[in-house]
């Protein structure tokens, strides 16, 4: 394949027409500038479990049970502290604040009800509105109150409002939820913390928030609204952190690299270049900006960097051998435009192979990454060189400020010196050193084994309490205040009981059947050890228990179940629509709802669960329980639905890590086949990368981080972004073993091409370390892996590929002591015809 013709076309144009090249640059970037405006945000844990089976069940029983599911509805919660929210003053604030929430029309109140309520109504069953409750409040006594409440002290829909340290005889709690309903279509009737990263209930609850503070007292406003807020905020709070701290470190160590301001601000430049590119697409595609996108603008950097560093480090080489800036910039994009493309190939596969995960955000987190990768590519092999030969002309003609031209890590350097380590020992003891790396590496990949795989909210939820060290931060960048976190540690830390939590099985079938309730009853004998239980029956909420209450209270409707009930167990199995009838002409309609479909064809159970149960545990005796269905029944519930999205992160781990490594093991294979006519040398490409990600496995167990929904892509991450160091050692040390012996090739390649990956390594290491800063733990420990990762593929190229280059010319070349004839070059070729040959150290 004759890919020089290519190279050279390109080359032509970077050093005869570069102000055509960088006018065609900046058009299309003020095309995806446009892009840019169209970015949408997207936040939680919903865009992550889209498409799984538990999860659709979830979805079904919101949109088909019950009025608080309803679709043109949602609910606000009124979470009240005190020292007795039963005390008389207390109970007027809540009836104040949900008396002003209703005044609001643009709150579009429909309904409202607290434990204050009932209390009211228990003084005056007259009074049925929130201003006749007020009068009856104040009219009253303490101790009227106090039996008031003593009255509801069994009353499940007063006491189920109350902290868990209600007190009958001091008629006494410390907190209490009062709640608000909204007309507003599209709520889908979410009234909890929601997972979503927007909700049509977040300007309402944060003008609710207003209203409740002119009130007096202590409640706080709360809601999927609330949540959705601060999911958003989060992001935005994180970049403004991230972003400049990463810029600082960067700019700084870009100084120390480039040492020239105009070079530093061109290589700047392009990588505002490169991010307005990518994000551009990101709105231009309609691809949202979720959490995990935070990770990309430092990925981005951290390709960018090695980029142009590379660039600008080989033309220096080739202007300080003597050659004109046409000359030089030809001779450096000869050489690295191959390089980068082999880099951008092998990093576009590792970030590709994230579309093989059945989680959405990893697919569009994989694309998105690789069509930045590909940006980046062209920006700093085809724009930077362009513009470096123009502001380099511009230079000679204009006194234009010029400072320090000399490579990094060229011949007597300190930096020259302490890179030739890996050279060192490749001399003397390459194959033990070899092996003692690879067992050291199949060690670590074994001790990586058991590395957990965790997906929970409170992985997208920013911290309860935000280090005092952000806090100093001033505006814009301070963050801002959060209390979901400590609002969802209150309401478990007070309303919590001895249950963990639940299971809902959805089972799809005719509720009229004879058999149906029946089925539902017998599905809950000899439960799983994970459920509740007494008598050795789950304890569970179902149309069959609304219907054993409803027949406790009503004689009339007792007579009805037990005509029905052909073996006595109390459970009818006969003319069920004439029950649902009945049923649903009572008061317990509205409960009856919230566990019968209104079109009778589909139902739910909820099974409550022990607190110490696992999450595995849950999923597991859940979904055999609904196998004791007759078909159609479906275990789901938040506990289910992270269980298997937790799987699906595990999956997807390993299969983009097998994908990714495999794939790039191929294609270097192919591309050194073509390139250089030796197809092994793709497989000992590969060596370092498999050294890190054992590496970066192992690091894992030892830190103790799991795999979740960011740390899900580093081995795959590892492959993309580590495979950069060693393809630029061993395309440059194909280079220089054709016109060196062995080792003074591999000297020469340590040297320069060490010298540029340090540098990169040291900028982009600390440009993705900054992800620590970030208010999200997970996305820090993100940073954490993927900076560790640069630094063991840094260290893999630089220490242990000499070794196995070592090796592998042994067995590719009769005498390392003189220079290597490669396959594609026939005898009577001038080996250094359209190639570099450096004479100095150099660095691609």
């Amino acid at each position: 394949m004759d890919y020089q013709r290519l190279i050279d076309w390109t080359d032509e144009r970077i050093v005869e027409r570069p102000g055509r090249v960088i006018v065609a640059f900046l058009l299309l970037t003020s095309v995806f500038a446009v892009g840019l405006g169209n970015v949408s945000t997207e936040a939680g844990t919903e865009q992550f479990a889209s498409d799984i089976p538990a999860n659709d069940a979830l979805e079904a029983i919101n949109d088909e049970f019950g009025s608080s599911f309803a679709a043109d509805t949602g609910s606000t919660q009124l979470i009240q502290r005190g020292d007795n929210v039963l005390a008389k003053d207390q109970l007027l604030y809540m009836l104040r604040a949900q008396e002003r929430l209703q005044e609001k029309e643009d709150l579009r109140v429909s309904s409202t009800s607290s434990a204050a309520r009932i209390v009211a109504q228990t003084l005056d069953p007259e009074a049925t509105t929130l201003e006749g409750q007020i009068d009856a409040v104040e009219r009253a006594t303490p101790t009227q109150i106090r039996s008031a409440v003593r009255q509801n002290a069994d009353n499940p829909g007063f006491t189920g409002t109350l902290s868990n340290d209600f007190n009958r005889r001091s008629a006494s709690a410390s907190a209490t939820i009062g709640v608000v309903t909204h007309e507003v279509p599209g709520a889908g009737g979410g009234g909890g913390a929601g997972q979503s990263g927007s909700s049509p209930l977040t300007d309402i609850q944060l003008q609710s928030e207003r209203v409740v503070d002119t009130v007096g007292g202590d409640i706080t406003v709360f809601g999927s609204g609330i949540t959705a807020a601060e999911f958003s905020n989060v992001i935005t709070d994180s970049l403004l952190i991230v972003t400049p701290a990463a810029v600082l470190f960067i700019i700084f160590f870009l100084v120390v690299a480039y040492r020239d301001l105009l070079d530093l601000l061109l290589g700047s430049f392009a990588l505002l270049m490169a991010i307005v590119w990518t994000f551009g697409f990101l709105g231009l595609a309609g691809i949202p900006f979720s959490q995990m996108m935070i990770a990309v603008p430092p990925l981005l950097l951290a390709v960018g960097i090695d980029f142009g560093i590379h660039a600008v480090n080989r033309y220096r080489e080739d202007r300080q051998d003597g050659l004109g800036i046409d000359e030089a910039m030809t001779e450096a994009t000869d050489q690295l435009l191959v390089a980068f493309f082999i880099v951008t190939g092998t990093t576009v596969i590792g970030f590709l192979s994230n579309l093989a995960s059945d989680l959405p955000p990893i697919r569009d987190f994989g694309i998105v990454a690789a069509v930045g990768i590909v940006f980046t590519f062209l920006i700093f092999g085809v724009f930077l060189p362009a513009a470096k030969v123009w502001l380099d002309r511009k230079a000679e003609a204009y006194p234009l400020p010029v400072f320090s031209q000399s490579p990094l890590g060229a011949e007597g350097s300190r930096l020259g010196e302490v890179l030739r380590g890996g050279v060192v020992v490749a001399k003397y003891t390459p194959v033990l050193f070899l092996v003692l790396a690879l067992v050291a590496s199949a060690g670590a990949g074994w001790y990586a084994t058991d590395v957990d795989t965790t997906f929970t909210q409170e992985d997208f939820l920013p911290p309860e309490e935000v280090p005092g060290y952000l806090q100093q931060l001033p505006e814009p960048f301070a963050p801002s205040d959060y209390s979901v976190v400590a609002t969802l540690n209150f309401l478990e830390e007070k309303f919590q009981t001895t249950q963990g939590g639940s299971v809902t099985v959805y089972y799809e079938t005719r509720m009229e059947r004879d058999t149906a309730l029946e089925e539902i009853h017998r599905a809950g004998e000899d439960p799983p050890e994970s459920f509740v239980s007494e008598d050795r029956r789950a304890d569970s909420e179902s149309i069959v228990t609304v219907v054993q209450s409803q027949a406790e209270r009503d004689p009339e409707f007792r007579r009805l179940v037990q005509r029905n009930d052909r073996n006595g167990n109390g459970v009818p199995d006969d003319n069920l629509g004439k029950v649902y009838d009945r049923l649903l002409e009572s008061p317990a309609r509205d409960q009856a709802l919230n566990y019968l479909a209104e079109d009778r064809r589909s139902t739910r159970v909820v099974y409550s669960v022990s607190a110490d149960a696992s999450q595995s545990e849950v999923t597991e005796d859940g979904r055999m329980v609904a196998d004791r269905f007759r078909g159609g029944a479906v275990a789901t519930g938040n506990t289910v639905v992270f269980k298997a999205v937790s799987d699906l992160i595990f999956e997807s781990a390993v299969t983009s890590l097998a994908l990714a490594l495999g794939a790039t093991v191929v294609f270097l294979i192919v591309i050194y086949w073509i390139l250089e006519g030796l197809p092994s040398l793709g497989v000992v490409n590969t060596l370092p990368i498999a050294v890190a990600v054992a590496f970066v496995a192992g690091t894992m167990r030892l830190l103790g981080i799991s795999f979740n929904a960011f740390t899900a892509t580093i081995l795959s991450l590892t492959i993309g972004l580590g495979i950069d160091y060693s393809v630029h050692v061993v395309h440059r040390f194909t280079d220089e073993r054709r016109e060196h012996d062995l080792f003074t090739a591999l000297d020469r390649t340590v040297r320069g091409t060490g010298g540029a990956l340090a540098g990169s390594m040291l900028t982009t290491t600390f440009g993705i370390g900054v992800l620590v800063l970030s208010l999200l733990s997970v996305l820090g420990q993100f940073g954490v892996l993927t900076a560790l990762s640069i630094v063991y593929s840094f260290v893999a190229s630089l220490f242990v590929l000499p070794s196995a280059l070592v090796v592998w010319d042994r067995f590719a070349n009769d005498d390392p002591s003189v220079p290597m004839g490669y396959p594609n070059e026939s005898p009577t070729d001038d080996p250094t015809a359209g190639r570099t040959v450096a004479t100095d150290g150099g660095s691609e």
